[in-house]
C-alpha cells in the first residue's frame, strides 16, 4: 500500500520504467522468432508485477480523491486510517502531532495497516482525523422481510 506522496511519485515513476521495459522485452522477445504464447508465457510474470503496481497507484489515487470502498467486520479498518490521512492531505508527522506520539509510531502503524489496533486506538486517530465512522449490522442468519416461518 503506498502511504505517502513521495511513495506514490517513486510508484508512478516506477510504473513507467516497468511498462517501458515490459515493452521493450516484448518486441526484443519477439525479435527472436517467438510465437505470441510464447511471448505471453515469458512477459505474463513482468506483467502481472506491473498490474500489481499500477493497482496500488490508482488505489492511493482514489484514497486521495476521498474515495473509500466498504469493508467487513472491521477488516480493512487499517486501510481506512490510512487513506482518510491521506485523503485530508495530511503528512504522518502531522497526524503524529495530533495524536501526541513520535513519527515513528504513526509509520509503523501504517506500514501495519494498524494491525492490531484496538478500538481505542482507532477511535482516537478517527478522532484525529475530525473523520466519523458509521456502521451498519445485517444479520446474515436473518429472514427476509415478510418471509413465513
Amino acid at each position: 500500500m503506498i502511504r505517502n506522496e513521495n511513495e506514490y511519485r517513486e510508484a508512478v515513476s516506477r510504473l513507467k520504467e516497468e511498462r517501458d521495459r515490459l515493452e521493450a522485452h516484448r518486441r526484443a522477445l519477439r525479435d527472436t522468432g517467438l510465437s505470441s504464447e510464447e511471448v505471453k508465457r515469458v512477459c505474463d510474470p513482468m506483467e502481472s508485477f506491473h498490474l500489481q503496481l499500477k493497482e496500488e497507484v490508482d488505489s492511493y489515487e482514489r484514497l486521495a480523491r476521498g474515495e473509500f470502498g466498504e469493508f467487513q467486520n472491521l477488516r480493512g479498518i487499517g486501510q481506512l486510517l490510512v487513506g482518510l490521512r491521506i485523503a485530508q492531505g495530511l503528512s504522518q508527522r502531522e497526524l503524529a502531532q495530533r495524536l501526541g506520539v513520535h513519527e515513528s509510531q504513526v509509520s509503523r502503524d501504517e506500514r501495519n495497516e494498524y494491525f492490531n489496533v484496538t478500538l481505542e486506538r482507532a477511535t482516537r486517530v478517527l478522532d484525529a482525523l475530525n473523520a466519523e465512522l458509521r456502521t451498519t449490522v445485517e444479520d446474515s442468519g436473518m429472514k427476509p422481510e415478510g418471509a413465513l416461518s
